[in-house]
C-alpha cells in the first residue's frame, strides 16, 4: 500500500498533476494512462504532454471525455481546473526506470513550486542529493513508490496462500504494458458491484498509486523474497477484509525473457484461476522488438504447466490498433480456438468478465451463497 507522508497537511485525497511528456497514451505512459482511467488515492487535475495539449485525457485514451485536460507544461498545469495541485506524479514508466536530464529539470521545478513528488521509477529521488536538498529547502516530500521494505521486514514463502478459503484470480499476460492492471481493476470493481466481496492486490507502482490497499512493487524486491512478499500481501488482504475473491495484478509475462515477476505471482498467490491478457496486433514484444510475441495458446500451456493447480478461465484482449469489427472477429475466433470465454475489458460490458468468473466458480454468486445457508 502506498502511504503518503504525515506532517505536511495533505488532504485525504490530494490533487495531482501527472507528468507524462511525450508518452501519454503510449506504452511508456502506462502509469499516467492508469491514473487517468482510475484513481482512488488522488484527484487528477491534469496531464502534462505538449504533443497532445488542449485535448481531453479521457478522449485520447478511450474516446470518452473525462474532464482531465492535457497541458503543455508545468506552468500551464499549475493553473488548470481551477484548483491548486498538492503534488506532481511521475507518469512515465520507461524500461530503464530512470529520468532523462530534461525530466529532472521539470521535477526540480515542481519541487521549487512547492509540489510534493510521487515517483514510481526505479531511481529513488529521495536518495538523490540534488532532489533531497531541493525538497528540504521547500519543505516538500518525495515518495519513492518502488522503495522496498527493509530487508529485515521481507517475507519468505511459506505456502500459506494455498490455505486461504477465498478464490484467487490472477490477471496475467503475454507481454508487459498490455492491460493486465486495467482488467484487474475492472474485474475487482465489477465483482463488488455484483455483491461478491473482492479485493485487489497490487504488484506494481501504478496499482499502488491508483489506490490498491494491499500489495507491493514486486520488481523492486530481491528475488529470494518475491513469492513470499506476494503471499504476505494476500494473507494481509484476507485477514483485513475477508473477501470472497482476491484479484491479483500481473506483471510482465511468464514467457517474457526480462520481466519475470509472473513466476513469483503464480508461486506466491497460488491462484486457482488466471485471466490472460493479449494484444492480437502485437507481433513483437513491446520493449524487445527482436522477440516475437507468444500466442495465447502457448502462454496458457506454459502457465498451466508451471502451475498445475491453476487453470486459465478466460482471455481478455487489448484492442490497440484494432477496429471494432476486428475486435468482434478476434473474440469469436479465440473462443473457438481456445475453448474459453473471450472479451475486451474496455470496449465490452464488465458482465462478460463476471461471466468468466461465474462459469469457473458458480458457487460465488450471491444467490448460490444464500441457498447454501
Amino acid at each position: 500500500m502506498l502511504k503518503l507522508p504525515d506532517g505536511y497537511g495533505l488532504p485525504s485525497i490530494p490533487s495531482a498533476i501527472v507528468y507524462c511528456e511525450g508518452n501519454f497514451g503510449r506504452i511508456d505512459g502506462k502509469t499516467a494512462n492508469g491514473l487517468v482511467r482510475h484513481s482512488e488515492r488522488f484527484r487528477i487535475l491534469s496531464v502534462i504532454d505538449s504533443r497532445l495539449a488542449g485535448r481531453d485525457a479521457g478522449t485520447v485514451l478511450d474516446g470518452v471525455a473525462n474532464g482531465i485536460p492535457i497541458q503543455t507544461d508545468l506552468a500551464e498545469a499549475m493553473e488548470s481546473n481551477g484548483a491548486r495541485a498538492d503534488l506532481l506524479i511521475v507518469g512515465v514508466a520507461p524500461a530503464s526506470g530512470r529520468l532523462t536530464p530534461v525530466e529532472r529539470v521539470v521535477l526540480l521545478e515542481a519541487i521549487d513550486a512547492g509540489l510534493h513528488l510521487i515517483n514510481g521509477l526505479h531511481e529513488f529521488l529521495g536518495d538523490d542529493p540534488e532532489f533531497a536538498a531541493a525538497a528540504a529547502a521547500r519543505n516538500v516530500a518525495i515518495v519513492d513508490v518502488r522503495r522496498p521494505p527493509d530487508q529485515r521486514d521481507l517475507h519468505m514463502f511459506s505456502g500459506g496462500s494455498a490455505t486461504l478459503p477465498c478464490r484467487r484470480i490472477a490477471v496475467l499476460g503475454t507481454d508487459g504494458a498490455i492491460g493486465k492492471r486495467t482488467t484487474a481493476v475492472i474485474l475487482n470493481r465489477a465483482l463488488n458491484q455484483r455483491g461478491i466481496k473482492s479485493v485487489m492486490v497490487g504488484t506494481g507502482q501504478t496499482g499502488l498509486m491508483q489506490g490498491a490497499r494491499h500489495g507491493i512493487a514486486l520488481d523492486a524486491i530481491p528475488c529470494q523474497f518475491c513469492s513470499g512478499e506476494v503471499e504476505a500481501a494476500l494473507m494481509e488482504a484476507y485477514q483485513a477484509e475477508r473477501p470472497d475473491v482476491i484479484v491479483i495484478e500481473g506483471q510482465g509475462a511468464l514467457s517474457h525473457p526480462a520481466y519475470l515477476s509472473s513466476a513469483s505471482i503464480l508461486r506466491g498467490s497460488q491462484p486457482q484461476a488466471v485471466i490472460l491478457q493479449h494484444a492480437p496486433m502485437r507481433s513483437r514484444l513491446s520493449d524487445f522488438p527482436q522477440i516475437a510475441m507468444p500466442t495465447p495458446a502457448s502462454e496458457i500451456r506454459l502457465i498451466e504447466t508451471f502451475s498445475p493447480l491453476t487453470r486459465v478461465i478466460g482471455l481478455c484482449l487489448n484492442h490497440e490498433g484494432m477496429t471494432e469489427a476486428e475486435v468482434t472477429a478476434a473474440i469469436a475466433l479465440y473462443e473457438i480456438e481456445l475453448g474459453i470465454p473471450v472479451t475486451d475489458a474496455l470496449t465490452r460490458s464488465p458482465q462478460r468478465l463476471l461471466d468468466m468468473v461465474m462459469r469457473a466458480f458458480p458457487e460465488l454468486t450471491p444467490e448460490a451463497a444464500a441457498a447454501a445457508l
